[in-house]
């Protein structure tokens, strides 16, 4: 828990840059060495540094977005006057409404489990304690929504996720109604690998917004996502705006992988369930249909010739 999180607002001094970095010793080489340090540091406890927000941050968000895309969904059928269900693009649509609703009530969970995940260990207090840290900083109450703009932008993630999947399925399984768990698995890891790609840079730059600015910078906070890429890009490089991109893959990989697959079993589950009842009430109208017939030639009456 963290090590994604440290491994995007670390800030390391690039070669040609001519200011000194106070944050250089504090560098991690990548994920493994990120956990060795943290472990030697900080214990293995550092590793789930900010967990409780974590945990807060995904049910309060999960239970907003569904929230908001019954409620965005309900209005739109009525305003539409729809008895069927629309489309996929239409639906995606009205996922990216819901969850840029959510993010405006949930954020502020995010803001305050970042700051713990980037916490020493002698710095880390509790959420109520970091939350207000947030609001007396030089932002006030606004600072709890700091980097809500990138979230914003960043709610297309699920679009460009499914997008990629409906098209490598295409390119990859012409014609193919029904994926194998492998299959989908694939798919899955695949096209969540290309929406991370596509959307990192604002991952990070959310990120660098809702932590603590770099030792370099003074106490100084970012005002925008822009800042921080320009940042990022003075003192390490453009390929620095991918940094943390390991980790961020691996869970995708994992987390939509395991989606997809169970995804396609849960459809293939419904589609052989469904005709096995249809069977079964097709058998038995069947049953009641000899039954009668049998019922109706034994009360028939008997015609003497």
């Amino acid at each position: 828990m963290g090590i994604k999180t440290r491994l995007q607002v670390q800030v390391k001094r690039s070669a040609t840059a001519s200011a000194t970095n106070a944050a250089d010793d504090e560098h991690y080489d990548g994920a493994m060495d990120a956990i060795r340090k943290v472990v030697a540091q900080e214990g293995v406890s550092g590793l789930y540094a900010g967990i409780g927000g974590a945990l807060l941050g995904v049910a309060s968000t999960n239970f907003a977005y569904f929230y908001w895309y019954t409620v965005v969904r309900s209005l739109y059928m009525a305003n539409r006057n729809l008895q069927t269900s629309p489309g996929t693009a239409v639906e995606l649509s009205l996922g990216a409404v819901a969850g840029a609703l959510a993010q405006l009530f949930t954020i502020p969970v995010a803001v305050v489990t970042t700051r713990q995940q980037t916490m020493s260990k002698a710095e880390r207090k509790d959420m109520v304690a970091t939350a207000m840290d947030v609001i007396n900083g030089d932002d006030g109450w606004t600072g709890l929504w700091r980097g809500l703009r990138a979230s914003l932008v960043l709610v297309v993630n699920p679009s460009i996720t499914y997008g990629a999947y409906q098209r490598l399925r295409e390119v990859l399984y012409p014609g193919k109604k029904t994926l194998k768990p492998l299959e989908a698995f694939l798919l899955g890891s695949l096209s969540k690998t290309l929406a991370t790609i596509a959307t990192q840079p604002l991952i990070v730059a959310k990120v660098g917004l809702q932590s603590k600015p770099p030792p370099s910078r003074n106490g100084k906070p970012f005002k925008s996502f822009t800042e921080v890429m320009k940042y990022i890009i003075e003192h390490e490089g453009a390929m620095a705006l991918f940094k943390g991109i390991g980790p961020q893959i691996l869970k995708g990989l994992l987390v939509q992988g395991f989606l997809m697959m169970t995804k396609e079993r849960i459809e293939l589950s419904f589609i052989l369930l469904f005709r096995y009842f249809r069977q079964v009430r097709a058998d038995k109208l069947q049953k009641l249909a000899n039954i009668a017939a049998e019922k109706a030639g034994k009360a028939a009456p008997v015609l003497i010739k």
